[in-house]
């Protein structure tokens, strides 16, 4: 048996002996934990403000009574939460960090019945991965407590320090290792708009425990503990003060409460609207469509009611694990909760008579007319008969029919124009160019009807202007012209105007206040989210 080349011979077969080729490494390898914790924070840690919500969210679990934010150049450099909380002990400050580490959770079942604001031990972790973080905290029962610095999911130092009850944890310059992502960062004043949402989402949602917020070294908000209703007030504006309406009801499957604004407080931009389930905050299309059919009717079709609405029930008929900021929820049955909103709104506007009521008891002023009291004679019915009114529903081919008289004859349509024809404003001509209105050989005049609507002949016909519309649209494209080639000239009032703001709104104000001055209001800040209107 002869053997081949390159080969052996095993019982009579041959085989063909290859070299070995080169060795190929592997090419999946886990992540170091650093980068997997900037990835995981990517979904957590968006913005400063959603570093705000966790803080604060932790606070509150940790059963704090006092809890203080503090910020500086909108969170980029400085956010600081301070609590009075429980604290932690050593071995938990450093736990802290880790991702996944929870004091929630122990079986899966847990999951399901959660009812604190955080259980999976992300926030911790994802903030530190992509910020400088600084952690002091002590236990009541402990002599000392523990400083902790973190960088880049690094533990830099950790030493025992005198501390009060509670936790202090502070981020500074967020996104420092991810400069790619610093820069998708808004302006301040954008970034701090944000930051101002999330600390009212959360401190709405608890108004016993008191809340502080200082931006710059500027207090902003300081809300002692106090009733739900105040603590809307000091959040929204003393507006809403005497324009709330109570909305209380409880079932065995769901209980809700909270405030609704009178119909006269409804606005033209969403904005004070507020769903909490669980004293959790959550953004819900489906349960604000609820809302917005109590209100049908009521406000124009443009406009967006204020509420405050708390829904109370089972943790296992919700699931909030859902999204990474557990803003958006799930249901066992949306519709049973939609149905019990709607109805509870509508109820509470009712109450309150706030909605339209039919009253079908007869006026007793109606007993007295001469029409009731007095007896319908022959005489009168005679008179009745021949009238044109009965003939037109008594007779055939009287329904058209026009009684001819010298007072009912019409005039002629072009005296009554000239006769109706008024001066018109400048105002008024220019809502006719901007809307394209023809003039018609009759002049370029209109007929005020109703002081509301504005009767312009066109080829055609007529065009029925609503006069308020037109004039802001006119102003519209006054403005809109204005920021495209020069400001709008100006003219400063004798008595200027003050400008109280809520907190929320005068972080808008700071952004908007170049382009507002750009189109002719002069607007200049006067103390704590005040302004100054000249």
């Amino acid at each position: 048996m002869t053997n081949e080349p390159g080969g052996t011979c095993l019982g009579g077969k041959s085989l063909l002996l290859t070299a070995k080729p080169d060795f190929v490494p592997d090419k999946i390898t886990l992540l170091p934990d650093n980068i997997a914790n900037q990835i995981a924070a990517g979904e957590v840690i968006q913005r400063p403000a959603s570093a705000v919500k966790e803080l604060l969210e932790n606070a509150v679990d940790a059963g704090a009574t006092e809890i203080k934010l503090i910020i500086t150049d909108a969170g980029k450099a400085l956010l600081q939460v301070i609590d009075n909380g429980s604290g932690m002990s050593e071995t938990d400050a450093r736990m802290c960090f880790e991702r996944h580490a929870t004091s929630k959770i122990s079986t899966i079942e847990d999951l399901f019945h959660i009812r604190t604001m955080g259980f999976r031990g992300e926030a911790l972790a994802s903030i530190a991965a992509v910020a400088q973080v600084e952690l002091k905290t002590k236990r009541n029962e402990d002599q000392t407590g523990t400083y902790i610095e973190v960088e880049n999911s690094v533990v830099k130092k950790q030493e025992p320090v005198a501390a009060s009850n509670g936790t202090s944890i502070a981020m500074k310059n967020l996104f420092f290792n991810v400069p790619a992502r610093r820069n998708f960062l808004k302006s301040n004043a954008a970034e701090m708009r944000h930051i101002v949402d999330e600390f009212t989402r959360v401190a709405m949602s608890f108004p016993h425990i008191l809340f502080t917020l200082t931006a710059n070294n500027q207090q902003l908000f300081h809300l002692e503990a106090g009733s739900l209703k105040q603590r809307i007030v000091q959040l929204l504006g003393n507006n809403y003060n005497a324009k709330l309406v109570s909305v209380k009801e409880e079932t065995d499957y769901m209980n809700i409460y909270g405030f609704a604004g009178k119909p006269e407080t409804a606005k033209k931009t969403r904005g004070d609207q507020y769903f909490f389930v669980n004293n959790r905050f959550i953004k819900s299309a489906y349960l604000n469509h609820a809302v917005m059919s109590a209100y049908q009717e009521m406000i124009p079709a443009d406009s967006f009611p204020m509420y405050v609405l708390f829904i109370d029930l089972d943790p296992t008929q919700v699931d909030v694990n859902v999204h990474p900021t557990k803003q958006e929820i799930k249901f066992e049955d949306e519709k049973i909760v939609y149905a019990f909103v709607q109805a509870a709104v509508k109820h509470a506007l009712a109450q309150f008579s706030v909605t339209p009521t039919l009253d079908f008891e007869l006026d007793a002023s109606i007993q007295q007319l001469s029409s009731i009291q007095q007896p319908f004679t022959d005489e009168k019915k005679s008179s009745a008969a021949s009238g044109s009114i009965f003939k037109g529903f008594t007779q055939k081919h009287q329904a058209h029919f026009i009684e001819k008289s010298d007072k009912s004859e019409l005039k002629h349509w072009r005296d009554f124009y000239e006769g109706g024809q008024k001066s018109e404003s400048p105002e008024h001509n220019e809502a006719s160019s901007s809307l394209g209105i023809v003039n018609s050989p009759l002049g370029d005049g209109g007929t005020q009807l109703l002081n509301t609507y504005i009767a312009v002949p066109s080829k055609n016909g007529f065009l029925l202007i609503h006069q308020q519309a037109a004039h802001e649209r006119v102003l519209y494209e006054q403005l809109k012209a204005a920021s495209k080639d020069k400001p709008v000239a100006t003219q400063r009032s004798m008595f200027p105007s003050t400008l109280e703001l809520t907190p929320a709104d005068a972080a808008v104000m700071e952004e908007i206040i170049g382009d507002l001055q750009y189109l002719g209001y002069t607007i200049e800040p006067f103390g704590k989210n005040t302004y100054d209107g000249k």
